[in-house]
């Protein structure tokens, strides 16, 4: 019963304690319940291994044993507002609730306390009123310049009680008062202080860090910094319109001299170009502030240009793009930060398409500069690559001769840009060689003839990059002239035309086909195929459960799932990635016609629900299909199905 009495107890603090509580408060929760076995009000924080820096961390960095890639302790102390008592596990004593001043000293903000006394501070802090105070650690004030400390303590009535004001808000602020992006007054001049609150459960003060908050007072509330915070005046200006104006932006700015790292002759090709200029500033700027101390580990933050930059960290210092740039981070602004960064940012959109080829389609890039289609590939025209992976190009590929590799390269760039979101289902694509390329758009895929896409794809200042799993064949026979010359479909062919369905293999249209091999017949004698034709609605039946509209091809199948298709014939087929047709192998596949794609398969399909009322017929199928037992019912007849998908006009598809 006491076990119930005390888990009730528990559940009970931890929902108060989470009615509108922030992401901080909910943070220091989980820190709380990390820390259970040490005892009550005893919080887990990390430490960040040759550093002070301590974090109540999130999930991610605690399982990861690390911040912002370095390897973390694991410290417990007393949560916020708990004080160890002599002898006793855990922290079960209240912290005394005392005026702000003396809660200084409690928070071991002793620094700033000396300071409110050499300032004429003390008793301001120590009288009525709802004050919070940021107030910085000894550790911050012992970072801050010995220049800049100096000329404070040498003004101690002016500069030192101005800067002390400015860290402090005129009523009582606790972090669940803290909304991301709001800006509170000071007692400074009326100076605003920009409060950031992120997911992680870390709050900033013009991008200092809150490492003790929510300590309660008598007459207000203290929160520790990390840092001296000034005031900011100025806003981010000189690049855009919008950085002279209010709101909440990132600006990772180049200095002069990472201009001259860029390539050759790169600002003065796009000198000229509006957009690919302001593709190149606004890749720079984030609509949001990130400050450096909310950042534990790398994430993906969008851009004003669109796409994305990921922005990380590494002990100190700040990586942008996984790379070790930033120069000097933090620089706060009324409307914003500034990272000084040491390398231009260069988003895809203004690069050339070539440039955006990476190693994983080296073989491609290599063989294009080779064939000599570069030409082609000029910054003036508008194009879009089809990139295989490297994989695609086998010892069988590379030892085709030149025009043919050559017409395998040029049947995979095509003279328009066409980005991935353009693209539909039977859509036509010209290649630079003339050829007529379809796609197929599926739940989980993009596929182009039977070569579907990867993820990875780009779009440059002039066209597009898909990256693309195998090398795509244009399709130039039909059906019936893939089947007819393969040799081994002899029988299903005779039996397609006994149907009167041999112009389905011929005519225009978009078909799957699953077809069965002479192997799948060999079980029969001239008799057995004989009663199988003398049924006209039988033969059409089961020859036409075979074919499903549209192209289904292998990659465009979802994996780890049924694919339904219907059938022709009217009832579902079952087809999966494996490839496995109602549970049949599919040994061979992707077989590209002008109408169609077949696929191979060595037994004669049946739907499993659909009965058959001739006991010699029922010999003839139970010989043929072995993977269902077929159903007898007596008297059961097939339906005519009628043939209004064969078309009179029977002319290929790329004849139109």
């Amino acid at each position: 019963f006491s076990l119930l009495v005390a888990a009730t107890q528990y559940l009970h603090h931890v929902l108060l304690r989470s009615v509108d509580s922030s992401a901080y408060d909910k943070i220091v929760t989980h820190s709380r319940i990390r820390a259970r076995n040490e005892g009550p009000n005893v919080c887990a924080l990390q430490q960040v291994v040759g550093t002070k820096k301590k974090y109540f961390s999130t999930c991610r960095n605690w399982y990861k044993q690390s911040i912002c890639g370095k390897k973390a302790t694991v410290l417990y102390e007393c949560c916020p507002g708990y004080m160890k008592l002599n002898g006793m596990r855990g922290c079960p004593a209240v912290a005394p609730i005392d005026n702000v001043y003396n809660t200084l000293e409690l928070v071991k903000a002793t620094t700033t306390q000396r300071y409110s006394d050499m300032s004429n501070l003390r008793k301001e802090i120590e009288g009525p009123g709802a004050f919070t105070v940021f107030a910085p650690s000894d550790d911050a004030w012992e970072e801050l310049s010995p220049t800049a400390r100096s000329a404070l303590e040498s003004n101690v009535n002016v500069e030192l009680h101005n800067a002390l004001q400015y860290h402090m808000v005129n009523h009582r602020l606790m972090t669940k008062d803290m909304k991301n992006g709001i800006t509170v007054t000071s007692m400074y001049n009326n100076q605003g202080i920009n409060i950031n609150h992120y997911p992680n459960g870390i709050v900033t003060v013009n991008c200092a860090r809150i490492i003790h908050g929510n300590q309660m007072a008598t007459n207000g509330v203290v929160h520790v910094i990390d840092r001296v915070i000034s005031a900011t005046t100025t806003t981010i200006a000189g690049l855009m319109d919008k950085l002279d104006k209010p709101g909440h932006f990132t600006l990772f700015a180049p200095t002069n001299e990472a201009f001259t790292k860029l390539p050759p002759g790169f600002m003065e090709s796009i000198y000229e170009n509006e957009p690919v200029i302001k593709a190149l500033v606004n890749y720079h700027l984030l609509n949001s502030v990130q400050c450096a101390e909310a950042i534990m580990a790398g994430s993906f933050y969008e851009t004003e240009e669109g796409s994305t930059i990921e922005i990380g960290c590494d002990g100190d210092s700040l990586t942008v793009n996984g790379i070790k740039m930033v120069l000097k981070k933090d620089i706060v602004a009324s409307n914003g930060v500034i990272h000084l960064i040491d390398q231009v940012l260069i988003p895809d959109s203004a690069k050339e398409v070539r440039e955006l080829m990476g190693k994983s389609q080296s073989t491609f890039s290599d063989l294009v500069s080779e064939m000599g289609l570069t030409s082609s590939l000029s910054s003036e025209t508008q194009y879009t690559l089809l990139a295989p992976l490297n994989y695609a190009f086998t010892e069988e590929v590379m030892a085709q001769d030149e025009s043919y590799l050559k017409l395998i390269l040029e049947n995979h760039m095509l003279n328009l840009k066409i980005s991935l979101r353009e693209l539909y289902n039977g859509q036509l694509l010209e290649t630079l060689s003339g050829k007529l390329l379809r796609v197929f758009i599926y739940r989980t895929a993009v596929c182009i003839e039977s070569a579907c896409m990867v993820k990875g794809s780009k779009e440059g200042m002039n066209g597009a990059l898909h990256l693309m799993s195998s090398l795509i064949s244009p399709a130039d026979k039909t059906m019936f002239e893939l089947l007819d010359a393969d040799g081994r479909f002899k029988t299903f062919l005779s039996l397609m035309e006994t149907a009167g369905l041999e112009d389905l293999l011929r005519q225009t249209g978009s078909y799957t086909i699953f077809a069965p091999t002479d192997e799948a017949f060999e079980v029969l004698s001239k008799e057995d195929l004989d009663l199988l034709k003398s049924d006209l609605n039988a033969l059409r039946t089961i020859l036409l459960y075979h074919f499903s509209e549209g192209i289904f091809i292998n990659g465009g199948l979802e994996p780890k799932v049924t694919n339904l298709l219907k059938s022709l014939q009217g009832k579902n087929l079952q087809e999966n990635n494996s490839i496995h047709v109602n549970s049949v192998e599919v040994p061979d596949s992707d077989l590209m016609a002008t109408n169609g794609v077949i696929h191979v398969v060595k037994n004669v399909l049946y739907p499993a629900d659909l009965p058959v009322g001739s006991q010699d017929l029922l010999m003839v199928l139970q010989k043929l299909i072995k993977y269902i037992e077929i159903k007898f019912v007596s008297g059961f007849t097939y339906t005519e199905i009628p043939l209004t998908f064969i078309s009179k006009f029977l002319f290929p598809l790329f004849m139109l």
